[in-house]
């Protein structure tokens, strides 16, 4: 299943629901959904209150319901069967992707690390700077925490933020999972267990800032701390729908033309191995993101190629579909820390 988080716009104000994207290009409201599947199949008058608590229109309590959400979640797209209905009250059910905005597919996910376990990006790395990958590298997945502030997340078509103190904006091809259910000392073997499912994840960079940061030995701080720096989606894809999560094409495409195309068999570590060392005596929850680092070739750094204001980034996984932003214009306003340097 394909899972979104979409915003409308009704006539109490803007509303966040749980989307499943059907076809390509149509997303169903499961909540109203499933309320019309209770009424018409079994009579319910209170189909809603009963919608709300099995089937709830937000990510985190989709999957803090566990198997019985899922279960009433394929049994409202069964229902559907290719229909365009209405709701009980008469609301619209069926939205073209073109008609709501997607968000992350958690909007406020419960923490963010993001690793780096694609072996050439790491090799490139090392060619850049003149300074050998760590053999600790090939012992211990590696992680920074990343940014969770609510204005730090954003989704498909969200413009791209550029900072007031950066001349050199860059994008990151990744992905990442979200965690699916609560755990810890999670074992390598159950950890595929815990993945609730996986998305595209473009972690934007102020490069120039974020190597001046990390001399300091602390990690990238503003480099990466800024409004829509983490854009994640189109969607979630659940793990049944991914045979092979270690052997998908990964393409970034810049104004129409690609500037990287890469693989997840490139990966050194696994999801698995990831989510069983970041919990190890440390509980994982719901909406937690491990992000994967970026994939060889996945950003300008290591094209020595920069994106500009404008241009149109599209981040293409098999299996799990496109995300796509553009860069907003410079601001003419410097930040005034700058005024130190």
């Amino acid at each position: 299943m394909k899972l979104v988080t979409f915003e409308i716009t009704t006539q109490l104000g803007k509303q966040q629901r749980l989307g499943a994207m059907i076809e390509g290009n149509q997303i169903v409201d499961l909540n109203s959904a499933y309320a019309l599947h209770l009424s018409e199949t079994q009579g319910q008058s209170a189909a809603y209150q009963s919608a709300d608590a099995i089937l709830p229109s937000d990510m985190i309590q989709y999957f803090e319901r566990g198997e019985r959400s899922r279960k009433a979640a394929q049994a409202s797209l069964e229902h559907l069967d290719g229909a365009n209905p209405t709701g009980i009250r008469g609301e619209q059910i069926v939205y073209l992707v073109d008609q709501v905005k997607l968000l992350a597919p958690f909007p406020r996910p419960a923490s963010l690390r993001d690793f780096g376990v694609f072996k050439t990006h790491m090799d490139a790395a090392a060619l850049i700077t003149g300074k050998e990958i760590s053999p600790e590298w090939f012992k211990l997945p590696n992680y920074y925490r990343g940014s969770t502030s609510p204005a730090s997340i954003a989704g498909h078509e969200a413009p791209v933020t550029w900072p007031n103190y950066t001349d050199k904006l860059d994008f990151e091809l990744e992905w990442g999972v979200y965690i699916g259910k609560e755990g810890k000392n999670i074992s390598v073997e159950d950890a595929p267990n815990y993945i609730g499912g996986y998305t595209i994840y473009n972690d934007i960079s102020a490069r120039d800032i974020q190597f001046r940061h990390m001399t300091l030995a602390l990690g990238p701080a503003k480099g990466k701390d800024f409004d829509n720096s983490n854009i994640m989606g189109p969607c979630l894809v659940t793990p049944d729908e991914i045979d092979d999560p270690y052997n998908i094409r990964m393409i970034a495409r810049v104004n129409g033309e690609v500037w990287a195309d890469g693989n997840t068999s490139d990966m050194y570590y696994t999801f698995a191995e990831m989510i069983s060392f970041v919990s190890q005596s440390e509980t994982l929850c719901v909406g937690d993101f491990l992000g994967s680092g970026t994939v060889g070739k996945g950003c300008g750094w290591e094209l020595d190629r920069w994106i500009q204001p404008g241009d149109v980034i599209e981040l293409e996984i098999e299996g799990i579909g496109l995300l796509r932003n553009q860069i907003e214009e410079k601001s003419e306003n410097p930040a005034a820390w700058q005024e130190k340097q």
